[in-house]
């Protein structure tokens, strides 16, 4: 029976089991290996075929009888093909990582390149870039060594890079707060790559986006990586529309909807009328009552609004972390902006615009429970919901309507 796989020393996760699943047609398994055991299964060789992921990519050389050339060039190996008893060794990373260079328009020709980090991804990148025709590489350590600079020599001596490529853990999952690099002393910064694909838009990404500058973090470099080794594992060609649909099936199927809006103007009713399937629905006050153990009108009464807020960005930083949900948020979770890049990471957010009319004032909102404060609310907070939603639902006759709106609207703009 062939086997097929991935190695690693942490998979817990790993999107590779279900993009292998949509390619081809094989039992894909996700094998966590410690050093001590790398030895034993390559003795074995049982298997067909097998991803290496960190931080066995250069590690599995020795156990290899022969290497692709860009692989030797690279001196890092994540795929492996078993041949008769033979191992071939592959780096389909370069090729994903030229399939999201290029889609996000990022020249690298001519470019003065930085490449955060030096494991294998960024011994990719290096040459990759060099490929591409980088005038200059440079590959940023936290370490000075004789071929790499440091993190202050970065910003200090090489403020003109043109393109930043992260090959780093900083910003992914759990640790979603953390940014490599501060680039804005970076002035004639021109494309951001972020090979980390959890979340699925880091904050490096996200601030380079919001500057205007190309960006994109790696689930479409994982996804195309993944392609190639399908070619690799079973010698077979995927057309590149059918590789762009898995990407867009596999990007939908992790991708939160955030419904924001005013108070009582139905996020919650229509979250739950947004069966996914996949998805959970999270209402993020009823986690802060689930948290504190109290309604949010006393919370807000004894503590006062601050402690409230406090406690809901830290909800909302909880639950905005892990992707394939629905999210309902309160209505002021837009006032701060660490909540709304929290929750844009690894969604887009959904304004439901109701009209003013269909507002009501209720007890169980202290800070909406008169007209007077609701129309206050309301002039306060339109332009914030407006300006931070990716998506505004116009107002409409029924839920259902407003939910079969983000549905089709969603699902146009993953294609």
């Amino acid at each position: 029976m062939k086997k097929y796989g991935c190695i690693g020393k942490k998979l817990t996760h790993s999107f590779s089991k279900e993009i292998h699943a949509k390619l081809a047609d094989y039992e894909y398994e996700l094998i966590e290996l410690s050093e001590d055991e790398i030895a034993d299964f390559f003795s074995k060789k049982d298997f067909s075929a097998i991803n290496v992921t960190i931080p066995y990519k250069q590690t599995v050389i020795p156990y290899l009888d022969s290497m692709s050339d860009v692989a030797k060039r690279i001196g890092a190996v994540n795929t492996i093909v078993n041949k008769d008893g033979r191992l071939y060794g592959y780096n389909t990373d370069y090729y994903g990582m030229k399939a999201l260079i290029e889609k996000n328009g990022i020249d690298i020709n001519g470019r003065k390149v930085l490449i955060l980090g030096t494991g294998g991804t960024s011994k990719t990148a290096r040459v990759l870039t060099a490929d591409m025709g980088a005038s200059e590489v440079l590959t940023v350590s936290r370490s000075k060594s004789e071929n790499h600079i440091t993190y202050e020599e970065a910003v200090n001596e090489h403020s003109d890079a043109q393109v930043i490529i992260n090959t780093t853990p900083a910003g992914m999952y759990p640790d979603c707060e953390s940014q490599p690099i501060d680039f804005s002393l970076f002035e004639k910064l021109e494309g951001v790559v972020d090979a980390v694909y959890n979340p699925l838009c880091t904050n490096l990404v996200m601030n380079a986006k919001e500057k205007g500058i190309k960006a994109d973090c790696g689930l479409y470099m994982l996804v195309m990586q993944a392609v190639v080794a399908v070619e690799k594992f079973i010698d077979t060609q995927i057309p590149k529309a059918a590789a762009e649909g898995v990407f867009s099936e596999i990007y939908a199927s992790k991708e939160n909807i955030i419904l924001t809006g005013m108070p009582g103007s139905g996020k919650s009713t229509v979250g739950r009328l947004l069966e996914i399937d996949g998805f959970g629905f999270v209402d993020t006050d009823e986690e802060i009552v689930k948290r504190c153990g109290c309604e949010i009108k006393d919370l807000i009464s004894e503590k006062g609004e601050k402690y409230f807020r406090d406690i809901e960005t830290e909800v909302i930083k909880d639950v905005s972390s892990e992707g394939c949900q629905i999210i309902s948020t309160g209505g002021g979770a837009v006032l701060r902006q660490e909540n709304v890049k929290a929750l844009k990471r690894n969604g887009k957010i959904f304004f439901i615009n109701a009209d003013f009319t269909r507002l009501c004032p209720t007890d169980d909102r202290p800070l909406s429970d008169t007209a007077d404060k609701l129309k206050k609310l309301y002039n306060e907070r339109i332009d914030i919901y407006k300006a931070t939603a990716d998506v505004v639902v116009p107002d409409m006759a029924t839920p259902e309507e407003e939910a079969e709106y983000i549905i089709k609207t969603r699902k146009e703009m993953i294609l």
